[in-house]
């Protein structure tokens, strides 16, 4: 994978002085320097991807729409409503908005919707010019993926806290930094993961009998008991198997509750 240039420092930096949110929390957050940028990106793909080039477009069978780039970020057709947050349309905006030059084929499609119909689709297209062209395009791109998925953490921060009473506020951003400001750089890498692996818990729509599997029922989980690695991954394990618990059973989402165990195992120090 590429090496990851930018100093995650003047990222935040950046991000603190455009949004200004919670900006005295923000300063407890730890500083992440340049090789932890890069181990940081290098976690994630090994994540989604365990680092296979052809995995960086990929259609998992079972679900309704491609996963792309080291993040597996989410591709819907035109019209097509689903429960999980879409992100690849708004990777495609951040890499305007920071001047990077997007594949012909992709710049000029006439929506931002994806072209793929279907999974039999995809895969026969699996091997076509613009699939290889849009895989290197990825590879080349990693860290600006990496800037993406840490704004977004930065960005659900501000509104997962801002719609708090201020008890309840208190008490979830206490766990926040003290999770954050564990053992770094694991910490932090916890907290940016698992809002990109599954979501803040604020969308209404990422619920299955009421209950969600973001970031703030992991971190309502956690309280009462001491805000380490350990009880993180503790309770995400538990709104994880309460997921699957909770979900359709047309879903079968038990075949996959093993892998997301395995992904919150690299949360805690080797």
């Amino acid at each position: 994978m590429p090496a990851i240039s930018i100093s995650f420092n003047r990222f935040l930096l950046l991000l603190f002085l455009q949004t200004a949110v919670v900006p005295a929390a923000w300063g407890q957050l730890p500083e992440f320097d340049q090789q932890q940028m890069s181990w940081l990106g290098d976690r994630i793909f090994a994540n989604e991807c365990n680092r296979n080039f052809s995995c960086l477009t990929s259609w998992n069978e079972g679900e309704d729409f491609p996963s792309l780039g080291i993040g597996h970020f989410i591709w819907y057709a035109a019209e097509q409503q689903e429960r999980f947050e879409e992100t690849f349309p708004d990777l495609l905006n951040y890499y305007k908005q920071n001047g990077y030059e997007l594949p012909l084929w992709l710049g000029s499609l006439p929506t931002p919707d994806s072209p793929w119909h279907n999974r039999e689709q995809f895969l026969d297209e699996s091997d076509s010019v613009n699939m290889r062209q849009l895989r290197r395009f990825l590879a080349a791109t990693t860290e600006l993926q990496v800037m993406f998925i840490v704004e977004r953490l930065h960005n659900s921060t501000g509104e997962l806290f801002g719609q708090l009473d201020a008890s309840r506020r208190a008490a979830l951003q206490t766990s926040f930094y003290d999770i954050a400001n564990a053992e770094t750089p694991y910490g932090l890498y916890a907290l940016i993961d698992y809002v990109h692996f599954k979501g803040s818990g604020l969308a209404a729509s990422e619920r299955y009998q009421g209950e969600g599997w973001g970031l703030l029922q992991v971190l309502e989980e956690l309280q009462g008991v001491e805000a380490d690695l350990d009880n993180f991954v503790i309770a995400a394990t538990r709104v994880l198997e309460r997921r699957v618990a909770n979900a359709p059973v047309e879903r079968r989402e038990q075949r996959w509750i093993a892998g997301w165990k395995n992904r919150l195992q690299t949360y805690l120090p080797d």
